[in-house]
């Protein structure tokens, strides 16, 4: 329960900012007589002095050190910061606690280190110069589960570069390699080796027992005793080594009977789940895109393992998901994976929506029981949204019309009314068709300007770029001019189209955000019409000119 809830603060504490004097170590859990590497880095370049050391002399020996200056740039800022790497040797097993280091004003947190007793070999036993030593983490595990292989080479002489072991491959198993090989010293027998470590997550995909091969390593050991024979240069004088570590077998139970058939297999140390929301639940209103970020933790998995989580369908709430987010955080202990999923959803009408609560189900390995993690169900309260009522049409006006009675017409007045009538529907067809041009436009068809306007801004609003280009195209058609004349004639618009291209065709599509180019389009001036006069004075001369 200590290690899930410290999951739970790392989930939902984010990133924190950096410390001007901080501490780091390699490793945490290490066997007695073994070294840990400890890093001290000051990234305040107002501190000109060196870290005190005496408190490490209590329970540590230090065995070496060594400072390191480093220049870099973070962004366009130059970023100087100074380490020092110390070389320690706890000077007892069980827990012992690296205690704050001091650094002017500045001092760094405790770091607890957990330190195994292991048995010195006997008086006449002796050590070979290479060995090679493989231990799991725990002798059975279950099916899809995580175990640790540590892999750990000694070596008492000087070894040339030319060193090599071979993969570890199982058929019935996934294997992940946690991080880069980590080297440090530990003193057996009186006598200091040379250790490099490495570890594997493994993986089993069937139950049953199952063997891990021994994996073969090999080098050329530097011989000394030739003395002024010895070339640095030259050929190399020495003798191939090659151990292997020992087989070891692990147990792999099969999945519990009591787990639910219709779940996904979770066996899993631990388990979070968050979410969170942008902007928060209660400031949402109408067409406008609220952003639900679902974040799923497991210590024990890889987040390929990861199921996706339950999708929000809530009717009112249009959903427009993202591509899910993974991401494996490898240590010593293991693998923590990690998930994520993000939804944009589009309220389309006000009030309230209520989000069931969301459960996984997994399999804690530690107290081989069935879990339960779920979110609590949640109301979203949805206010109206004064910008779209704004926009729409206003409603057209009733025009009454009155009808007043009087006398009978004669027959001759009737007679020069539609006379005149007549006259005048025909002076103004003469009239239009001599304005038209020659050959007759083509009526448009599909949906009306008003419409493809809704769509437009409906697309800007919720933040959706593919859409928005599509619904800008259809409604640029239908437009007097080209949608490259209005933003030549319209700088708001040309900007707001070159962040609408720069997001259709980069990564950062998802966060594009289009209250400007809604607004641009918005305020988009009318084309003005060429006057009369130019006109007249673009118009061929007279075919016979006074």
């Amino acid at each position: 329960m200590k290690r899930l809830a410290t999951l739970l603060l790392l989930l939902l504490a984010g990133q924190a900012s950096a410390e001007a004097f901080f501490a780091s170590v390699d490793r945490t859990r290490l066997n007695e007589g073994e070294t840990v590497v400890l890093t001290l880095e000051s990234t305040d370049p107002t501190r000109f002095g060196r870290p005190d050391l005496s408190p490490l002399d209590e329970h540590f020996e230090i065995l070496g050190s060594r400072q390191v200056n480093r220049l870099s740039n973070l962004g366009d800022t130059p970023r100087a910061a100074t380490r020092w790497i110390l070389t320690l040797q706890p000077k007892h097993s069980g827990e012992v606690v690296i205690p704050p280091i001091r650094l002017e004003d500045a001092e760094t947190l405790p770091i607890t280190l957990q330190v195994q007793a292991t048995g010195e070999p006997g008086n006449g036993e002796k050590l070979a110069p290479v060995f090679i030593d493989a231990s799991l983490d725990q002798d059975s595990v279950y099916v899809q589960a995580q175990a640790v292989l540590t892999l750990r080479i000694y070596h008492s002489v000087s070894m040339y570069d030319d060193s090599s072991l071979t993969p570890l491959q199982m058929q019935d198993a996934r294997i992940e390699q946690l991080g880069e090989p980590r080297t440090y010293e530990k003193t057996i027998g009186g006598v200091r080796h040379g250790v490099i470590e490495l570890q594997y997550a493994i993986y089993p995909q069937r139950s049953g027992e199952l063997s891990i091969p021994g994996q073969v390593f090999s080098a050329t050991l530097v011989d000394r005793s030739r003395g002024d024979d010895f070339l640095p240069f030259g050929p190399r004088a020495g003798k191939v080594s090659r151990v292997k570590s020992p087989d070891i077998p692990l147990q792999v139970k099969a999945k519990p009977a009591e787990y639910p058939a219709d779940a996904p297999w979770l066996p899993a140390r631990a388990l979070g789940l968050a979410e969170t929301w942008n902007p928060q639940p209660g400031q949402s209103r109408v067409g406008e895109s609220l952003t639900r970020r679902l974040i799923l933790k497991v210590d024990g998995l890889s987040s390929a393992q990861l199921p996706p989580l339950p999708a929000t369908q809530v009717d009112g709430l249009r959903r427009y998901p993202d591509q899910p987010q993974l991401s494996d955080q490898r240590s010593e202990t293991g693998i923590i994976g990690s998930r994520e999923d993000r939804e944009a959803l589009v309220p389309s009408r006000s009030g309230s929506f209520e989000l069931p609560a969301l459960e996984v189900l997994w399999w804690n390995t530690q107290t081989d029981s069935l879990e339960r993690t779920a979110l609590p169900a949640r109301t979203l309260q949805v206010a109206e949204n004064p910008q779209l009522h704004s926009d729409e049409p206003a409603s057209p006006s009733v025009v009454t019309t009155q009808v007043l009675e009087g006398p009978p017409l004669w027959p001759w007045q009737l007679a020069c009314a539609l006379l005149a009538g007549t006259s005048l529907l025909g002076f103004g067809l003469w009239w239009h068709a001599r304005r038209q041009p020659a050959i007759q436009r083509a009526a448009q068809s599909g949906p009306s300007p008003r419409t493809l306007l809704d769509d437009l801004k409906r697309a800007c609003l919720v933040g959706d770029a593919q859409t928005t280009r599509h619904a800008l195209d259809a409604w640029a058609r239908q437009q007097p001019e080209t949608l490259a004349d209005m933003a030549a004639r319209y700088v708001p618009l040309s900007d707001a189209l070159d962040g609408l291209n720069g997001a259709l065709y980069s990564e950062t599509g998802q966060q594009w955000q289009g209250e400007e180019l809604w607004k641009a389009i918005r305020n988009l001036p009318a084309a003005q019409q060429p006057s009369t006069a130019t006109q007249e004075s673009s118009a061929l001369p007279p075919l016979y000119p006074r």
